[in-house]
């Protein structure tokens, strides 16, 4: 992760699991212009309070902070161990509150294939609870294919043990006082659009948009539409 001095304000983007760099690629490029901004690493840490302390290190002493999926649970700890440091916030498909059973029981499953030495990363099968079925055979499901077999098997048994064990987030909601905007794939099977309001709900002032005909990845399947929403939200 690194920046540009260039008096830009800067802008920390925080991927989703097995996701790299690529999730934010067409806002990095289209955003340039108006913020300098570094892509997380969250690969390396096997919490949430591990990766978030690794961002903060690195990061400037004040920025703009947008996560997705995971990059959100990451951005709640970080407003839970830094929070003057944020002047913005931005959540796409995310969630505050902590694994069903059902989805927690399914983390498992995938860490216990690991331990039999399994590790097919995203799945031709596992693709449309990912992304909207227009994308499953495209060029975005190749993109997340490609990025889940870059971030491999031992980032993954990382992340999915951070998920876990990652605290509710809800508690700290009514706490978030920085322009907040909150954004989620209509059709998104992973983190809906429920819980997106239910985060809605519990930040006082959020903006939330409703992406139409988009799943659990918007910064790949409407790169367009993200970008135009993270730039109005850079300008609040």
């Amino acid at each position: 992760m690194g920046y540009e001095s260039s008096g830009r304000p800067p802008l920390l983007l925080l991927p989703g699991l097995l996701c790299d760099e690529e999730l934010w690629r067409e806002q990095v490029r289209d955003l340039a212009a108006v913020a300098d901004i570094g892509v997380a690493d969250l690969t390396q840490d096997d919490s949430v309070a591990g990766m978030a302390a690794r961002v903060l290190a690195a990061a400037p002493p004040r920025f703009a902070l947008a996560g997705l999926s995971m990059g959100g649970y990451v951005a709640f700890e970080i407003l839970r161990q830094q929070p003057e440091r944020v002047s913005k916030l931005a959540l796409f498909d995310t969630s505050a509150a902590p694994d069903s059973p059902l989805r927690a029981m399914q983390r498992r499953a995938g860490l216990r294939l690991l331990d039999r030495g399994r590790f097919a990363g995203v799945t031709q099968q596992l693709l449309p609870t990912l992304v909207h079925a227009r994308h499953v055979d495209g060029p975005v499901g190749a993109q997340v294919r490609a990025m889940a077999q870059r971030v491999g098997a031992q980032a993954y048994r990382r992340q999915q043990t951070a998920i876990l064990q990652r605290p509710d987030s809800r508690p700290l909601l009514a706490a978030i006082d920085v322009p907040t905007l909150i954004a989620v794939g209509e059709d998104d099977q992973l983190t809906p659009p429920a819980a997106a309001e239910e985060m809605h709900r519990g930040i006082a002032g959020s903006v939330l948009e409703r992406i139409p005909d988009c799943g659990h990845l918007p910064t790949l399947e409407t790169p367009q539409l993200a970008t135009e929403l993270l730039r109005r939200w850079l300008a609040w």
